[in-house]
């Protein structure tokens, strides 16, 4: 085949960006051709920015002309979206219908249900938008960019190509990332025959690490809806302390760094190669996942299980369904901090438990989560797409004779 993956990056990088590497690199490596065509959101700086992108995020008829122009020079048998906001916009999928390509389209957050694509707001989960025609209490929160204007440009988009119905008839399939957010995009109108479960996975073997650092890890990015104020409550309130390392950027960047200051157990690594995350991976006791959003499928999910490292996870969402409380790690209530340590306490004192689970987490990632698995599942998915779009299927199955 011949596929073409479009994603918008962003400013911070992250498991989406490293996602559409990996997958782009699989099939690519399985013989098929590939092109990745990608945008950034570096210019998006003050809120005004962050206003007039919004309401150019409604239709791009510069991404459309030169979406078409590559489907016409490359010759795609399928597009696969990633990330279309806010650059590319939903005009790039109506390009394809009309260039009769079909669309596979990876549903990494909630974006199209919820204009902050988190469905969090307030430290707790906010389902205000969910079925709503017009998400409206976005727009009363601000919950895009902390800006009400700049979450009434993101809720016009949502609202046009609803009513348009963009998603229901321009895509061919969509991915979604585990049986929880496949249930939520159902409730918020997508076609339950058009969605279709593929979680990420970890494209290099790393190998199971030894576990022998006696310390425990975040990975990821330094926001709220990540948990990290429940994290750092939760060191300050162990009375024996285990290390707790800390590797990523954000918004939260301060706080972790007057955290580090205060309690001499926990330190701050900043952002790191993912060579240097893997190889913490294989050190660490445990991840820790303290999120208070539904999260989609965390990449470090995957790359955990691949170093047999067992997570204390928050029961929410994803995490409590790929997360097998007692077996792979520990599930405990979100924004909780009391339980959090309490966890954590738990493991750091129980070795042959903790030995045991990592044996059960690198078992789930063989089974689940390799490159192999992952190209399966892809490739079928892609099949039923091209499938289902006559004119695709026509132009297929003449270039295969």
């Amino acid at each position: 085949m011949r596929i073409l993956f479009v994603h918008n990056r962003y400013q911070q990088a992250g498991g989406e960006d490293a996602v559409v590497q990996a997958e782009s690199r699989l099939v690519s490596r399985m013989g098929h051709e590939v092109e990745v065509w990608e945008e950034n959101n570096n210019s998006i700086v003050s809120r005004m920015d962050a206003l007039v992108t919004g309401f150019q995020s409604v239709y791009s008829f510069e991404h459309a002309r030169r979406l078409r122009e590559r489907i016409r020079f490359f010759r795609p048998d399928l597009v696969h979206i990633h990330n279309f906001f806010p650059r590319f916009s939903p005009s790039i999928h109506r390009a394809c219908v009309y260039a009769g390509v079909p669309v596979v389209q990876t549903l990494h957050n909630f974006r199209l249900l919820c204009p902050s694509a988190t469905f969090h707001g307030g430290e707790k989960v906010c389902e205000e938008c969910l079925g709503k025609s017009i998400p409206w209490p976005a727009v009363l929160h601000g919950c895009y960019r902390h800006s009400r204007a700049a979450s009434a440009a993101v809720a016009s988009m949502l609202s046009v190509h609803r009513a348009l119905g963009t998603w229901r008839r321009t895509v061919s399939r969509f991915i979604a990332l585990s049986e929880f957010a496949r249930d939520r995009f159902i409730a918020g109108g997508l076609p339950a025959d058009k969605v279709a479960i593929k979680p990420n996975f970890v494209d290099s073997d790393p190998g199971i690490g030894s576990g022998r650092g006696n310390f425990a890890l975040f990975v990821g990015r330094l926001v709220e809806e990540k948990g990290i104020g429940t994290l750092l409550a939760a060191w300050s309130r162990l009375s024996v302390k285990p290390k707790l390392k800390i590797i990523g950027d954000g918004p939260l960047a301060p706080a972790v760094a007057n955290a580090a200051a205060a309690i001499r157990e926990i330190e701050w690594l900043g952002p790191r190669s993912k060579e240097e995350v893997t190889g913490a991976m294989a050190e660490a006791s445990v991840l820790i996942l303290p999120s208070t959003w539904y999260e989609g499928f965390p990449l470090v999910i995957a790359e955990a299980f691949a170093a047999g490292l067992p997570i204390i996870a928050s029961r929410i969402g994803g995490l409590a369904e790929v997360v097998s409380d007692g077996q792979t790690g520990w599930l405990v209530s979100p924004g909780d901090p009391d339980e959090l340590s309490s966890a954590v306490s738990r493991i750091f004192s129980r070795p042959q438990e903790l030995q045991a689970m990592r044996l059960r987490a690198r078992f789930e990632f063989e089974s689940k989560y390799t490159a192999e698995a992952n190209y399966a599942q892809l490739i079928d998915i892609y099949e039923v797409a091209i499938g289902s779009c006559p004119v695709a299927l026509r132009l297929w199955q003449s270039a295969a004779v």
